[in-house]
Order: structure tokens, then C-alpha cells, then sequence
């Protein structure tokens, strides 16, 4: 690595600490003020609430550090600008990329760090955040989160229905089991208090049998226990949709497998499952489109124009990706397309800028 690599790899970190310290700042004071209140309602101890905290921190950076990327970026060469070093640079036969390339090499560092962060470390903080406030400071049990009020599963022939569901336990209560034919006629139910999940198989308990393949009525046996065959698994019940962004995309991907495997529309978590993939990179997106946007507006504007331009470009990028997002969630558009999308037109765009910036 060169001298001018390193002056503008450091000038560019400097800025990137600053920016994403702010940032995450910013985001735990106000989640303070919104938590602490409720938490010391609910007789959370200092420690407990600082442990909360602590293990938030992955999320808040995975949140924050797209826009941090960006505005770092702007505001380097906007400083090296205004300081006409990039002037200088050029005078001496240094060309735009070869400026532009320790951050470019930064960014795609930074993205990869990112995705680490998203599929490894994230995931398992939430969980340990997540536990830390239901059973430390709201004493709610082990339990309490993953109770999921009239669960219902199809599995090949069999239609699945489960008052709640106990992780700890690898329990369903009250449990209804609806046997059908190809065009979807009932031809037998269960009824049953619990289904424990041992050795990778569902056991009923206190089941009771009912057949309507009769001639008139129905017939009716009991069983104390009984095995049926259907493709659930624990970690499919411990899904929440307001949790699912904290999934990897191992997770997500099973999960939506197994939502398909039971006949229905798993489009809400493909697309979740790919953006998995593409918002950690949407930093290096950042990268290619803020350095031609910075070098276009030469001297001009300065830090308030970095700084603006952040918020303008942050802002539109965050609207498209959701619209996106929104038509891939509902179907409209192929999940992977939908994820992407938003990177794949903002990448156009810093190639565009670039083209068009004076050399």
C-alpha cells in the first residue's frame, strides 16, 4: 500500500468512526429513554438493562453503517477538495480511480464485516438480548415470546392446528389434527390435550380419534399416545414475523422451505432471506455512488454539502429498497429481484456519475 493509499484509507476510517459512532449514539439514547422507563416499571436491575443494551449493539451498528459509509465517503473527498488535494493529486497524474480505490477496497471490506455481522453475531445477540428482557427484567418465563395463538400447519394430508407452543418443553397444547383427501374433504380429525417433539417425531397425548369414512356417523377411538408424521420442526415454531429480521439466512431459508413444503406462499421470507445477502453490501453500494457524486461538486458545498447529500441520497435509497422490499413480500416481484433491486439501480446510478464526471 502506497502513502496516498494509507493518508486516504486513515482520513476515511477517521471520518467512518466519527460518522457511525454518532450514529449509534444517536440510536441508543433514544432507545434509552423509550426502554429504561418500562424496564424499571417492570424491576429491571442496572446490570440487566446495561446487558440489554450491550448485546443491541450489533443491530444498531448493522442499521446504522450503510448510511455511515456513505457520508464518510462524501465527506472525505469533500475535505480533500475543499483542501484542493485532490487537485493536487491530479496534477500529478493520479487518476479518479486510483483515488478512489483504498475506499472502494474499504467498502467492500466493510460489507463483508457486515455480513458476518448480520448472519453470525447478530442472531445470537438478539437472543441473548431478547432473554435478558423477557425472563431478567420482566420475569415473563422462558416461555412467553414464542406463545403463538392458533398455530396452524399443512402437512401433505394432514392439516395441524395448536392452541400455543412451549420451546423449553417441545410442546404444542391443544391440538387438532384434520386428515384430508386430494380435493380437501375431511376424512378424519384428532383431537388432542399435547404433542411433545422427541427424537425427531411428533407424539400426541390423550388423542382422541374420530373417522368419517363411515357409512353414517363417524367412528370414535382414544389413544394415550400416538406418533404422527408430519414435517415440522421446533425451530419452525419459534418464528415470529416481528422477529424474523434477527434470523440468518440458514434460518429464514428452512423456514421458507418449510412454509412451501406445507403448501403455502412463502414470499414474505425469500425475500427476507435474500436481503439477508444484499443490505449488508448496500454499504459498498454506498461507496460507488457517493465518490463520483462527491467529485462532481469539485469544491463546492464542502462538509454541509456531504452532509446533505447523505441525507438525500440515504433517503431516496431507503424509499426504493422498501418499495422493493414490499412488492417482494407481497409477491409482485421474484424475491431475489426484490432484495437486489435497490443495490443493482444504485449501482447504475454511481456508474452514471462516474461516466459523466470531468476527468
Amino acid at each position: 500500500m502506497s502513502i496516498l493509499d494509507r493518508y486516504i484509507a486513515a482520513a476515511w476510517l477517521r471520518l467512518l468512526a466519527l460518522c457511525l459512532g454518532s450514529f449509534v449514539a444517536v440510536y441508543l439514547v433514544l432507545d434509552m429513554m423509550d426502554k429504561i422507563p418500562r424496564f424499571i416499571r417492570a424491576g429491571g436491575t442496572a446490570a440487566d438493562m446495561a446487558g440489554f443494551f450491550v448485546y443491541k449493539l450489533p443491530e444498531m451498528i448493522g442499521q446504522t453503517a450503510s448510511f455511515s459509509i456513505l457520508m464518510a465517503t462524501l465527506l472525505t473527498l469533500g475535505l480533500l477538495s475543499r483542501n484542493s488535494e485532490i487537485t493536487a493529486m491530479r496534477s500529478c497524474g493520479v487518476s479518479l480511480l486510483r483515488i478512489s480505490m483504498p475506499m472502494l477496497v474499504l467498502g467492500l471490506l466493510a460489507s463483508l464485516l457486515l455480513l458476518v455481522n448480520t448472519e453470525l453475531i447478530v442472531p445470537r445477540s438478539y437472543e441473548r438480548m431478547d432473554y435478558i428482557e423477557r425472563v431478567a427484567i420482566k420475569k415473563q418465563g422462558t416461555n412467553a415470546v414464542f406463545k403463538r395463538n392458533n398455530i396452524w400447519f399443512r402437512s401433505e394430508s394432514m392439516i395441524v392446528q395448536a392452541l400455543l407452543f412451549e420451546p423449553q418443553e417441545k410442546t404444542l397444547k391443544g391440538v387438532v389434527v384434520w386428515t384430508v383427501d386430494p380435493s380437501m374433504t375431511p376424512i378424519g380429525r384428532i383431537d388432542a390435550e399435547s404433542a411433545e417433539f422427541r427424537n425427531g417425531v411428533w407424539t400426541l397425548k390423550n388423542a382422541v380419534l374420530k373417522g368419517f369414512d363411515s357409512g353414517s356417523g363417524f367412528s370414535m377411538r382414544r389413544a394415550a399416545a400416538m406418533d404422527i408424521a408430519i414435517n415440522l420442526k421446533v425451530d419452525d415454531l419459534k418464528v415470529l414475523d416481528n422477529n424474523a429480521d434477527n434470523l440468518s439466512f440458514r434460518k429464514l431459508k428452512e423456514y421458507a422451505e418449510n412454509l412451501r413444503r406445507g403448501g403455502y406462499q412463502a414470499f414474505r421470507y425469500l425475500t427476507m432471506m435474500h436481503s439477508k445477502l444484499s443490505a449488508p453490501f448496500a454499504a459498498f453500494v454506498m461507496v460507488i455512488l457517493g465518490i463520483p457524486f462527491a467529485l462532481r461538486n469539485s469544491r463546492s458545498g464542502g462538509i454541509a454539502l456531504g452532509i446533505g447529500a447523505s441525507v438525500a441520497i440515504g433517503f431516496a435509497y431507503f424509499v426504493v429498497n422498501a418499495l422493493l422490499l414490499s412488492y417482494g413480500r407481497s409477491g409482485v416481484l421474484p424475491p431475489l429481484v426484490a432484495a437486489w433491486g435497490a443495490n443493482f439501480l444504485f449501482v447504475l446510478g454511481g456508474i452514471w456519475l462516474a461516466m459523466t464526471a470531468k476527468s
